[in-house]
């Protein structure tokens, strides 16, 4: 079970990255093809080209982690892009966990939540 804080952003690259990468290869590729600083926090999702593979770098307040989740048996479900000319998708922690999981993003259906509104810093609540 993979639990994350509604605060993390995870972002997965909408191409393929060579999976000989590792850390540096990696943060690189957040930089040039994802456009994201990779110290920033977020959570980064690369796919290999046979879309078997999956792995997930970011950065710890010490260094680099690195989590690599190979399938035995059928493929990964890219999250879709909005944008054709995007390079990456920014998904929540559930999309994360689905997506590991093997469910297509496509086929789900997500219902509307109650969000709370965000005030400004000085404004009042309503009476």
């Amino acid at each position: 079970m993979l639990s994350l804080p509604s605060t993390v952003r995870v972002y997965a690259a909408v191409g393929t990255v060579d999976m000989r990468r590792s850390f540096d290869g990696l943060a690189a590729a957040t930089r040039t093809v994802l456009q994201q600083d990779p110290m920033s926090g977020a959570l980064f999702l690369f796919f290999n080209r046979r879309l078997d593979l999956v792995k997930c770098l970011w950065w710890d307040r010490g260094g680099w982690c690195l989590f690599a989740k190979r399938l035995g048996k059928g493929t990964f479900k890219r999250p879709p892009a909005a944008d054709a000319t995007a390079s990456a998708v920014e998904i929540d922690g559930t999309a994360l966990a689905m997506i590991l999981d093997g469910i297509d993003l496509r086929s789900t259906r997500r219902r509307q939540r109650f969000e709370p509104r965000v005030l400004p810093q000085n404004a009042e609540f309503p009476t």
